[in-house]
C-alpha cells in the first residue's frame, strides 16, 4: 500500500516477463493421432546429446528427475542464462505443440525459426515439477526450428525434463510416443476444511497431468500432485479419484479416498461476514479526504489502519496517530471510534509494512518482538488482529512463527489480513504465498493487490495485463488452485485512479470479476474450471481516496460483495 512517495518494483520485473512471454498464445490440446515426437532425447536418457548449452552451462543429473533417470541442469551465471537448444526437423505449414517439465529458479521453454510468429513461455521458481506447453505453426518453406529452455540471470538453476514436439513428423526421428500411463497410486486426503478436501498422490511416470474426479465426476484438472475441491458442504464425507493423462490418454482411475469437511470454517476472523469487505485507512494526509475512524463508510467491514511504525529494536512495532496531519484527531477519539465500528460489528487491525515499510522478521528473536508487540497495540487501542503489507519482501519461517505467537496470545477471535503484490503470489514457492499456507488454519483473508503491477502469468499458464477482469479471474485463480480456501481469498484494487499509479479498474469490473469467480458469470476470455461461491470479497486503498470520490467504489462494490449470497 502506498506510502508518500511512491516507490514500486513488481513492474520492473513484469515487464521483463512481458517482453519474454508476449508472444505466449496459451496451453495447447492433446496431439492428434498421426501426430509424433519430433524432439530428440527430451529426457535427457542420453545425456546432453541432440542439445547444445551455453557457456558450459547444461549437464544431466539424476536427481530430480520428472520422468526416466534424468533430467537437465542448467545453471546461469554472469550474463549467461544457461540456454539449451536442439534443432528440430518439422514440416512446413504445420502445427506443433512443444511442451516440458521444469523445476528450480525462473525457467523459460520457446522455439525459434518458425517462419511465422516465435513463441514462448515461462514459470517463476517451483519447488515442484510443473509443465509448460504452447503451440507454433511453421512457415510455408520451414523444415527446422530451434527449440531452447533457458534460466534468467543471477537466478537459481533449473531443470527440465521429458521435452516434446509433438505434431506431423518432420523426418528428422525422434523420441518414441508416450504410452497411456499407469494409474495414480498413494492418493491421501492431506486436509480439510469446512467447504474443501485437499489431496495428494505420487508421481506416474509418463504423466503430463491429472485429473481429480469427486463421486466419478471430473472437478479439476492440474499439472501437479496435489489440488484443493473446494465449494463443499461442511460436516460431509465425499469420495475421489485421480487418473493420470498424456498425449496419449487418460489411465484409470485411482482407488478411492474419502474426504470428509470439517464444522466449522476454519482461520481466522471472529464474527466477520461470509462475504466482506476491506478498506485501508490512512494515518496521514497525501491529499485524499482526511478521515476519523468514524467517517469510514458502513460498507467496510474490515478497516485495516496504516499503518505501524517500525521501532529501534528489530521485528517490533508502535503505533503514532498523526493527530496533527488529521486535523486534530485525538488518541481518546481514536480508540472510542475504534470501539464504535465494533459495537457495529466491524472489525479493525493495525497494518504492518505498506510501501516504504522497513519491518524485518529474520530470526526467532524479531518474530517473538513483533508477536509481542502487535499485540500490545491490540491491548492499548482495540485493535481486533494484524494486516502483513510487508512490500520488501518477508521470512516465511520466521513470519510464520511470528504470526502464530501472536494467535496464541489473543485467541481464536484474531483477524489476519494480508495484502501481497502480484509477483508475491505467482507461485507457492514465494515467501508470501508460503506463508499464507502455513498460517491457513488462523488466517483470515488475502486481498492481493492487483494494481501497480506489470503483466503477469494466470492459473492457465497465459499472460494477462493489469486492468481487465481476466487479470483479476486469472491470478485469483491461482491462490484458489494452490491451497487457500475461497473464503480467504479477496480482490484489491484501488478506490479511484489517485489511489495507485496504475491498475484502476471501474467498480463494474471489479463487481464483474467477483460474479466470475463466485458465480460463472460475467466473466472475460478467462472462465475458470469451477466457481467458488465463498470468495470472501475486495479490498481498496483507500477508504480516503474512495471518500474523495464520492464513496463510489464501497456504494458499488461493497453492496455487490455483500449480495454475493
Amino acid at each position: 500500500m502506498p506510502r508518500p512517495p511512491r516507490r514500486r518494483w513488481a513492474g520492473a520485473l513484469a515487464a521483463v516477463v512481458t517482453a519474454s512471454v508476449l508472444s505466449l498464445t496459451g496451453l495447447a490440446g492433446q496431439a492428434q493421432a498421426a501426430d509424433v515426437n519430433n524432439a530428440k532425447n527430451g529426457g535427457y536418457e542420453s545425456g546432453l546429446s541432440n542439445w547444445t548449452c551455453t557457456a558450459g552451462s547444461g549437464t544431466t543429473v539424476s536427481s530430480p528427475v520428472h520422468g526416466g533417470s534424468a533430467a537437465l541442469k542448467g545453471t546461469p551465471a554472469g550474463q549467461d542464462n544457461a540456454q539449451c537448444t536442439q534443432a528440430v526437423a518439422v514440416k512446413p505449414n504445420s502445427t506443433y505443440t512443444l511442451s516440458a517439465w521444469l523445476q528450480g529458479g525462473y525457467a523459460y521453454l520457446g522455439v525459434t525459426g518458425t517462419g511465422t510468429t516465435d513463441v514462448s513461455t515461462w514459470t517463476p521458481d517451483s519447488a515442484s515439477w510443473k509443465q509448460l506447453s504452447t503451440t507454433f505453426t511453421t512457415g510455408a518453406s520451414t523444415t527446422s526450428v530451434t527449440v531452447y529452455t533457458h534460466g534468467w540471470y543471477g537466478q537459481a538453476p533449473y531443470y527440465a525434463d521429458d521435452l516434446s514436439v509433438f505434431g506431423p513428423d518432420g523426418g528428422g526421428g525422434g523420441d518414441p510416443a508416450p504410452t497411456i500411463p499407469a494409474a495414480p497410486t498413494g492418493l491421501t486426503v492431506s486436509s480439510t476444511t469446512s467447504s474443501s478436501v485437499s489431496l495428494s498422490w505420487n508421481t506416474v511416470s509418463g504423466a503430463t497431468g491429472y485429473n481429480v474426479y469427486q463421486a466419478g465426476t471430473k472437478v479439476q484438472s492440474t499439472t501437479g500432485t496435489s489440488a484443493t475441491v473446494s465449494s463443499l458442504a461442511a460436516s460431509t464425507s465425499y469420495s475421489f479419484q485421480v487418473t493420470a493423462t498424456n498425449a496419449a490418454g487418460e489411465s484409470a482411475k485411482s482407488t478411492a479416498v474419502t474426504g470428509t469437511t470439517t464444522a466449522s470454517s476454519g482461520g481466522g476472523g471472529g464474527s466477520l461476514p461470509k462475504h466482506a469487505v476491506t478498506g485501508y485507512w490512512q494515518n496521514f494526509n497525501n491529499g485524499a479526504t482526511v478521515q476519523k475512524i468514524s467517517a469510514v463508510q458502513s460498507q467496510y467491514d474490515i478497516i485495516a489502519v496504516a499503518f505501524a511504525d517500525a521501532t529501534t529494536t528489530p521485528g517490533a512495532v508502535t503505533f503514532n496517530l498523526d493527530s496533527a496531519g488529521l486535523g486534530g484527531y485525538t488518541v481518546d477519539q481514536f480508540k472510542a471510534d475504534i470501539k464504535a465500528k465494533q459495537a457495529a460489528g466491524k472489525k479493525v487491525v493495525i497494518s504492518i509494512g505498506g510501501q516504504n515499510g522497513t519491518v524485518s522478521i529474520s530470526d526467532s528473536t524479531s518474530a517473538t518482538n513483533f508477536a509481542n508487540s502487535v499485540y500490545s497495540l491490540m491491548q492499548t487501542y482495540g485493535f481486533d488482529g494484524v494486516d502483513i503489507d510487508l512490500e520488501n519482501g518477508l521470512n516465511a519461517t520466521y513470519m510464520t512463527q511470528a504470526l502464530r505467537s501472536l494467535s496464541a496470545k489473543a485467541g481464536s477471535s484474531l483477524i489476519i489480513t494480508m495484502a501481497p503484490q502480484t509477483i508475491d503470489m505467482q507461485s507457492t514457492s514465494n515467501t508470501y504465498f508460503q506463508t499464507a499456507l502455513n498460517i491457513k488454519d488462523i488466517l483470515t483473508v488475502v486481498n492481493m493487490q492487483y494494481y501497480n503491477s506489470g503483466s503477469m502469468l494466470g492459473c492457465d499458464g497465459k499472460v494477462y495485463s493489469q486492468g481487465s477482469v481476466d487479470f483479476l479471474t486469472a491470478l485469483a485463480c491461482i491462490q484458489l488452485q494452490g491451497g487457500l480456501a475461497p473464503s480467504q481469498v479477496g480482490l484489491g484494487l484501488p478506490a479511484s485512479t489517485s489511489g495507485a499509479g496504475s491498475g484502476y479498474v471501474s467498480p463494474t469490473v471489479v463487481n464483474n470479476a467477483l460474479d466470475c469467480l463466485a458465480k460463472g458469470t460475467n466473466c472475460g476470455s478467462f472462465k475458470p474450471s469451477m466457481t467458488y461461491p465463498d470468495l470472501r470479497g475486495a479490498m481498496t486503498w483507500s477508504t480516503n481516496w474512495d471518500a474523495s470520490a464520492g464513496n463510489a467504489w464501497s456504494n458499488s462494490v461493497g453492496a455487490h460483495v455483500h449480495a454475493l449470497g
